[in-house]
């Protein structure tokens, strides 16, 4: 799982051009929206369709987004749970 969360952090940084943070200062339980990273709705979109390209993870139900994407912690855990690929 820890491999899992550093990919999650390198793709959140490259895909969401947070070219000021540094993969280093991501900790696995900050919270990626608000406070700690403090990622918008935009980005929340694009972190859907990076978890349906990347691990196959359809979100049907965008409520469920709000939990998934607490921090980098609970992502990965629903990635394991849920990939597909």
């Amino acid at each position: 799982m820890e491999n899992l969360k550093l990919e999650l952090k390198n793709k959140i940084v490259e895909v969401l051009n947070l070219e000021d943070v540094a993969i280093e200062e991501i900790k696995d339980t900050d919270p990626l929206f608000g406070g700690g990273l403090g990622l918008d709705s935009i980005d929340a979109l694009e972190l859907i369709v990076l978890m349906d390209k990347d691990y196959g993870i359809k979100l049907a139900d965008p409520k469920k987004g709000k939990d998934i994407f607490e921090s980098i912690e609970t992502m990965a855990k629903y990635i394991q749970e849920n990939r597909t690929k």
